[in-house]
This record gives C-alpha cells, sequence and structure tokens, in this order.
C-alpha cells in the first residue's frame, strides 16, 4: 500500500472521528431541536448516522463519478488503473475503522456481531484492492450501494424524534428509500454479475490468483444475499405504509415488527 493511500486512510479515520464527536454535537443542537432531549445513547447514534450520511454521499457521488468518466476503469475491469477508485476506497476504510471504534466504545447501545464481521470482511477484501490495485471496477461498482444509505438514516432520525410514520414527509422519505435501495443494491446485480462471468478463464482473471478471486466472488455473494433479504423487508414495510394497513391496530403490531427489522437496516449495511 502506497504512503498516499496510508495518508488517505489515516486522513479520513481522523476527520469522521472529529465529525463525530465534535462537528455533528454542535450542528444538531443548532439545527435539530429534538437533538438536545434525546437521551445520551441515542446522541450517539445519531451523531453515527450523520457521520454515515456525509460518508455515504461523499464516497457514493465519488463512485458516479469514476464509473462515468474513468476510461482506464471501466475498460479494464480487473487490472485498469486503480488510483482514483483506491482513493475512493482508501476513504471507505477510514470510515469502517472509525465506526468499528466506535462499536467498540458504544457495544452496551449499538455494538452488534454482525456488524464488525461485516467490517472485518469488507476491510479485507478492500486491502487487496489497495495493496495490490486489482479489481477496480468491481470494488468501486460495490460503494454505489452506499447512495441508500442517506434515506435509511433519515427513517431513524424521524423515528427517534416520534414522527408519525403516516407523517407526508416520512412516507415520501420511505418511498424514496425502497426506489433507491432497489435501483444500487438490486437493479444492477444483473451489469454487476455479466461483467464478473465476462473475466473468467481470460489472463486477467488467472493472474488474480486463488485468494483475490475467493474474497472477490465470495463476499460479492454474501452481500447480494442480504441485499435482497433487506429489500423484501424495506418493501414490505412500504407497502404497509401505503396502503393504510399501519394505522390499523393490527397494523401497529406488524409496524413494530418492521421496527424492530428496521434496526438492522441502519448506517453500517455498506
Amino acid at each position: 500500500m502506497d504512503v498516499r493511500e496510508l495518508s488517505v486512510v489515516a486522513g479520513s479515520f481522523v476527520g469522521f472521528q472529529l465529525l463525530f464527536s465534535m462537528g455533528s454535537p454542535r450542528l444538531c443542537a443548532a439545527l435539530a431541536p429534538g437533538y438536545s432531549r434525546l437521551p445520551p445513547d441515542k446522541h450517539a447514534e445519531w451523531n453515527s448516522r450523520l457521520v454515515s450520511t456525509i460518508h455515504a454521499l461523499i464516497v457514493g457521488l465519488f463512485c458516479l463519478y469514476i464509473l462515468r468518466f474513468d476510461d482506464a476503469v471501466n475498460k479494464d475491469p480487473v487490472w485498469g488503473d486503480p488510483q482514483l477508485v483506491k482513493l475512493n476506497v482508501a476513504i471507505t476504510c477510514g470510515y469502517l475503522l472509525y465506526d468499528l471504534l466506535l462499536l467498540a466504545c458504544n457495544w452496551r447501545a449499538m455494538g452488534d456481531g454482525f456488524f464488525v464481521c461485516h467490517h472485518l470482511a469488507a476491510l479485507y477484501a478492500y486491502g487487496y484492492v489497495l495493496s495490490r490495485g486489482v479489481l477496480p471496477y468491481f470494488a468501486n461498482f460495490r460503494l454505489i450501494s452506499e447512495l441508500s444509505t442517506p434515506f435509511v438514516n433519515q427513517r431513524w432520525f424521524f423515528e427517534v424524534l416520534s414522527v408519525p410514520r403516516t407523517d407526508r414527509l416520512v412516507v415520501a422519505n420511505g418511498i424514496m428509500m425502497t426506489v433507491v435501495f432497489f435501483l444500487v443494491r438490486i437493479a444492477v446485480i444483473p451489469s454487476y454479475y455479466s461483467r464478473v462471468v465476462a473475466t473468467f478463464g481470460t489472463p486477467a482473471f488467472v493472474r488474480l490468483g486463488l485468494g483475490p478471486q475467493v474474497a472477490w466472488i465470495v463476499s460479492s455473494v454474501c452481500l447480494d444475499v442480504l441485499n435482497t433479504i433487506w429489500m423484501y423487508k424495506i418493501a414490505r414495510g412500504c407497502y404497509k405504509v401505503l396502503t393504510g394497513r399501519s394505522r390499523s391496530s393490527k397494523g401497529a403490531n406488524l409496524d413494530k415488527q418492521n421496527h424492530h427489522n428496521d434496526s438492522y437496516l441502519n448506517n453500517h449495511i455498506d
């Protein structure tokens, strides 16, 4: 790994940590009246989700730029010039390290072994990109999923502020969350795997070696299985809200169950 990538990882880690501990509390106290009324454990998660949203916007938009304008990566998805992709991945690695530290420090309120495993697996896979510069197109393509994160976080903000789920803003955000989640995590699956299959047996694929091949394919399949499960839960919740079932007594019980399921759809599903 080059000094540049290490510097970006370190800078990303420090930057997101400062945003969590200093920037978000001051900004939210001034702009969100309900923030000051939340208990301390909710402050930590609120700040975490704001940082998550900012990370998602930075990385997601950078990802779209690379997919549109980086001809070297688009022409050679396995060994194309990875410089811009490595920069984007380094930002994400810094964020993942910050988030692991955050989970460890707030384990009782926010900790979850699943997300620790997810982050470690992501760091392992992205390590190949940073150290060997391999699979830049596919590594960058996976980061497009970050664009759904702001809507997931906004759903939590509404929930913790006790905004009714029938409120127009909540319904609108729920619809956008469902649509964007589908577009960036489900609709792209055929395109992604068509390019994956196209590389099989090529000299570029063989040159990767077994380690990167396994990390690439296994992580991609596992992530898309999770995305499909999450998509089902989101779509089901959106359908219930749109059909008005959440306003009935039975719907209220189902809504509580959906809220429990939504706890897994948080800022860590990148």
